[in-house]
């Protein structure tokens, strides 16, 4: 069942981050954590997730960090939050074997049709959508400033 966790804030939040203030070059992720909040401790758990998911890209060396693996208008939220359901779910069997059958016939089903709508409207928001409503807030960027001729 998908959490609204620290961790997908976390995620999420570090994902916008690098999308919106980045540009070309890597972000660091003690840059990300200064600037949201976030305990580096579980940013780091929750970076090397998503760029083993393809959602980030890594970039090693003194100057390294994060960069976003593809497009930001190719990154959608529910493509973040399933990979933050792996580390949460890792292990996890919270689950019951049997239900009752109110709870087999009715409540197990209604649950899951809410889940798959939840992940269907994260599915349609993309990283470009959210800064789009930063940059739309005035939320002030570097990046914004400078040129960017990546592709």
């Amino acid at each position: 069942m998908l959490r609204v966790s620290r961790k997908l804030h976390f995620a999420i939040d570090a994902v916008v981050d690098i999308a919106y203030y980045g540009g070309a070059k890597p972000v660091q992720s003690r840059e990300i954590a200064s600037r949201q909040g976030i305990p580096h401790r579980y940013l780091e758990l929750v970076m090397q997730r998503l760029v083993h998911n393809g959602i980030l890209r890594g970039v090693r060396g003194p100057r390294g960090g994060y960069l976003l693996a593809r497009e930001r208008r190719r990154i959608t939220i529910g493509e973040i939050a399933r990979t933050v359901s792996q580390i949460e779910t890792a292990g996890d069997d919270d689950e019951p074997d049997q239900f009752s059958p109110l709870g087999e016939h009715v409540l197990k089903p209604f649950w899951d049709d809410l889940q798959r709508e939840v992940i269907a409207r994260l599915d349609s928001v993309t990283i470009e959508d959210l800064c789009r409503r930063a940059q739309e807030a005035g939320v002030e960027s570097e990046s914004r400033t400078r040129f960017d001729f990546a592709i």
